[in-house]
């Protein structure tokens, strides 16, 4: 017994020390394949990224009919549900989302919440904590295809419908459900959908996640039925939808789908504007001018009227509602196709959104296509709605408001710009690239701010984009540790979701375009990935692979680092030295030597004993030849040696040791965890530069610390590591020989009553511009005769 237990004790003190020596010599380099991170290729999913030949999905078509209460805020509808069943597996039960229990009052999303008052917080907060609005579903039965009631459960935001019959494999299965909720207000409860009140008391709706959806069934997952909780979005299955809405008489619909009775709920004016504006490639023809949206919105219709829309192989359906609408719309060309880019918004978004939203649609349209495939839906909307920011298929709803007086600052227009650009990019990624976003938030964010500053560059070169240039993720990737997690997150488990979701996927892109592979390569590799997989459920190994499938470069080390660590990029030159070749020559290295000696600082010693006496001073005698002799000089026996070097070497090591240059000898250290191409350029004294571009690759065999050997003609001046600010390098200070520090800035202000900044009023530009030109035509008017007022 006693031997037993001495045995246990000393297992239980080396079982540590095993696992620890085996962790240490397991392989760490930071370039070996993800072979452990990625799933085993199979027939479903191939090792090249795209789907295999027994890949399938799911598809779910949906006939619905929907009625809109404006008196309670309230939606109402059933549908029936073709559900067909292309995977080789027989299923007893299906799951259906129900997103807007996020939005019941005891959802998980309001339990796990996390918060506290540390002496000051806001009415929003004691709001939600006092009167938390009901907007859950309320479901009224759940039907076959013959009325008979079907068993269902429901587990928060997700419901489960139990098959009276197992669903085989190719058959599919027709049932129905009939349901209501209350739509909340966006401006108090916030939201990807709701509606938003108007002090003439008209209300603009917009609606989405208002009914039942089928849930995602594939291979990677099985049913996707993780519990929606509000950050990580939807992933849903294809299919065809034919949708009734029914609204007030004077409301007008905008929809996923093209508007199937036109001549029931347009007028013959708007039917012949939209007739030009189908031939219009120019620019937007007004459908509903804003003469008519003022004249609609004192109009209260008892009537109602309902709109009927179908759509084609799209995997949700959204749309939005309001007496107050202005409606624009134009033609875009694809091929012999033509695509309607179309904006409804209320007056209070003009001018801002009849001078740009339908125009950027439709840039963003064309210039999507271009990095992806065609756009291939029919139409896309850009709804205006003051805060939102939301994407579905062929619609989104947008924010960018200016002032009561028109005018808007310059971030109001290019923040709308920018919102209507990446919704609408959003019908590319994940509306048809259609990637799990309940999972991987950066599939469809990342990825799709990625194109968007790539689109907005080609709107103006200018455009100050939000992820374009890797300097502007540099604070977020230098952040403590603990407040970062790698992109590889599921989206509820995110720290900072912006930088971690949109910003710091798009930069990496941007360095994997710019700087790694090129954009030719990079391009025909990213079109590739959007084409094998338009219409189909990718996955994050599938797009890892496509990329290196495509264009044959091993990625494995550039998805590890930026996507599967916390790294960051930090790459410094530890070390330059700079050397010349010795040539053996007495007569030119003795030169050489005499004039460093020459050139030496003086010991002050040796200043304070020049003219001091000596022995040597006061007897010359004492003096011999050794006193005069200088080793620098150029002896007999120094010729004759450097005569039988010469005689040694071969024509090619002559031209080397005669030909002089300058050679430096670098060490550089990856402090930051982030192995990257190393990017230099060379300044010469002469003004002349050369850049030098190494794959990261140097870094294979050490991924610590590295040297490496320059050789030039020319003696450099100045040395800059990544001189052209491409790799998020998050310290710059040493990245400069001869070292050169690269200040920041400080705010210095004055304090008072006055707050930080004087001044200003908080005017943006356009109310300044404004103020100005009253003031110059007054001036103008007010001058005397034959002459003229200041202008200021």
């Amino acid at each position: 017994m006693k031997n037993k237990i001495t045995l246990a004790i000393l297992m239980a003190l080396c079982f540590p020390l095993l696992m620890t020596a085996q962790q240490e010599n397991t392989n760490k380099n930071k370039f070996r394949q993800l072979y452990y991170e990625l799933p085993t290729p199979n027939s479903y999913r191939t090792a090249s990224g795209a789907p295999g030949h027994e890949y399938y999905q799911q598809k779910a078509d949906y006939v619905m009919h929907v009625e809109l209460d404006d008196e309670k805020q309230r939606v109402s509808g059933d549908e029936t549900i073709t559900y067909h069943n292309n995977s080789p597996d027989v299923l007893t039960y299906l799951w259906l989302q129900l997103d807007q229990n996020m939005r019941a009052k005891d959802s998980d999303t309001h339990k796990i919440k996390t918060d506290e008052i540390d002496g000051r917080t806001s009415f929003n907060q004691l709001k939600g904590l006092h009167d938390r609005f009901d907007g859950g579903f309320n479901i009224e039965y759940v039907k076959d295809a013959g009325d008979a009631p079907m068993g269902y459960l429901i587990n928060k935001t997700m419901m489960r419908v139990d098959l009276k019959t197992p669903l085989a494999p190719g058959s599919s299965v027709t049932f129905k459900i009939k349901w209501w909720y209350n739509v909340q207000s966006r401006m108090d409860w916030g939201g990807r959908s709701g509606y938003e009140p108007f002090d003439d008391g008209n209300i603009l709706y917009t609606i989405a996640q208002f009914f039942p959806r089928m849930a995602v069934y594939n291979d990677v997952e099985g049913w996707q039925n993780k519990q929606f909780l509000g950050r990580g979005e939807f992933t849903l299955a294809f299919g065809d939808y034919e949708v009734h809405i029914t609204v007030p008489a004077d409301f007008v619909v905008a929809a996923t789908g093209e508007l199937q009775n036109s001549k029931q709920v347009l007028t013959a004016t708007q039917r012949k504007r939209w007739d030009a504006a189908q031939k219009s490639t120019d620019k937007p023809v007004i459908i509903i001018t804003e003469e008519e949206a003022i004249a609609n919105e004192s109009s209260r219709s008892k009537d109602k009227k309902t709109w009927i829309f179908k759509a084609q192989n799209v995997r949700d359906f959204a749309f939005a509602t309001s007496r107050k609408f202005i409606w624009d719309a134009m033609a875009v060309k694809f091929g012999d196709r033509t695509v309607m880019a179309m904006s409804m918004y209320p007056k209070e978004g003009n001018p801002l959104w009849e001078k740009y939203s339908t125009r950027m649609v439709a840039h963003t349209l064309t210039s999507y296509s271009k990095y992806t495939f065609d756009y291939p839906y029919p139409l896309a909307w850009s709804i205006h709605s003051k805060w939102i920011g939301m994407e579905y298929p062929m619609i989104c709803f947008n924010g960018g408001r200016p002032e009561p007086d028109g005018t808007y600052s310059e971030r109001t227009k290019y923040g709308m710009l920018g919102v209507i650009c990446h919704e609408v990019g959003h019908n590319f990624f994940p509306m048809i690239v259609n990637s799990d976003e309940r999972q991987w938030t950066w599939m469809d964010e990342g990825l799709n701010s990625f194109v968007q500053d790539l689109a907005e560059l080609e709107w103006d070169a200018n455009y100050p984009t939000g992820s374009g240039h890797p300097t502007k993720i540099v604070d977020y990737m230098k952040m403590e540790k603990e407040k970062l997690t790698p992109i590889m997150t599921n989206s509820e488990s995110i720290l900072n979701f912006g930088p971690n979701a949109y910003s710091k996927p798009a930069t990496a892109l941007f360095i994997l375009r710019e700087t790694v592979m090129g954009p030719e390569l990079f391009d025909k590799a990213f079109k590739e990935y959007a084409t094998r997989w338009m219409f189909k459920h990718p996955s994050p190994a599938d797009f890892f692979r496509t990329m290196e499938d495509a264009s044959a470069v091993d990625l494995d080390w550039f998805w590890r680092g930026w996507f599967y660590t916390t790294d960051n990029v930090d790459i410094a030159m530890s070390e330059v030295n700079w050397f010349t070749v010795d040539t053996k020559n007495p007569e030119v290295e003795k030169a050489l030597a005499k004039a460093k000696r020459d050139n030496e600082p003086e010991y002050i010693g040796d200043i304070r004993r020049e003219n001091s006496e000596t022995v040597v001073t006061r007897d010359p005698s004492m003096l011999d030849f050794y006193n005069n002799y200088d080793e620098l000089d150029v002896t007999v026996l120094d010729e004759k040696e450097y005569k039988q070097f010469l005689s040694s070497l071969t024509d090619d090591e002559k031209q080397i040791i005669n030909g002089g240059g300058n050679y430096y000898s670098i060490k550089f250290k990856n402090l930051g965890g982030l192995v990257m191409p190393v990017i230099l350029e060379f300044k010469f004294k002469d003004g002349t530069s050369e850049v030098v571009r190494i794959p990261a690759e140097i870094w294979q065999k050490n991924n610590e610390e590295v040297s490496k050997v320059f050789y030039f003609e020319k003696e450099a001046s100045e040395i800059i590591l990544d001189p052209f600010v491409e790799t998020a390098d998050v310290d710059r200070n040493n990245n400069y020989w001869p070292k050169r520090n690269e200040p920041t800035r400080f705010e210095v202000f004055k304090g008072g009553a006055g707050g930080r900044r004087g001044g200003g009023g908080g005017k943006n530009p356009m109310q300044k511009a404004k103020e100005i030109e009253a003031m110059s035509e007054k001036g103008a008017k007010d001058a005397p005769a034959g002459g003229q007022g200041e202008k200021k």
